[in-house]
């Protein structure tokens, strides 16, 4: 079974996210604002991203969660109130998404990988949302995100591998 990993490319968590997946050869996607902006500027084309016409953060954010099939949300002690990631958060309840949630203060890289790999495997996800806060609220989001997507990852990979040789 093949995963893709989505994001809305901003800094911090959603990079963290799609530099993991560019890292192991897992495709990887999802909606941008219009102008590919984010914290830092315009979002560098390496990252595969589809430019959401006449839209913001808010309508990428919708769009991300409506898309797949699941959302990891990665956040660190709590949700910031009127941001992003909550938004992201009250999208999935009303879509009636799954979705999980990762508090990177708490769990360490293993635990969270092995965590999102469970939440995997049991709701059949295909395409997966990655979402938390951006890179200037919390610096260590992306290095934080991108360990526990690789290693989560290298999970699935390692397990497609043994089926496929079966």
């Amino acid at each position: 079974m093949q995963i893709k990993i989505v994001s809305g490319g901003q800094t911090g968590v959603d990079r963290g996210a799609l530099d993991a997946a560019l890292s192991v050869g897992v495709p990887c996607g999802g909606w941008c604002p219009e102008g590919r902006m984010a914290d830092d500027g315009i979002i560098p084309d390496y990252y595969p991203l589809t430019v959401l016409e006449s839209s913001g953060y808010r309508k990428r954010t919708k769009q991300n969660v409506q898309d797949s099939d699941a959302t990891v949300i990665i956040y660190f002690d709590y949700i910031f109130p009127n941001g992003g990631t909550e938004l992201t958060l009250l999208e999935c309840i009303k879509q009636r998404k799954p979705y999980l949630l990762i508090d990177g203060n708490e769990f360490s890289i293993e635990r969270a990988a092995k965590r999102i790999y469970s939440f995997y495997e049991k709701n059949n996800i295909l395409i997966l949302n990655i979402a938390g806060p951006k890179g200037s609220n919390l610096p260590q989001a992306h290095h934080y995100t991108q360990q526990v997507i690789t290693t989560m990852l290298n999970q699935v990979l390692d397990q497609n591998t043994i089926k496929n040789s079966i």
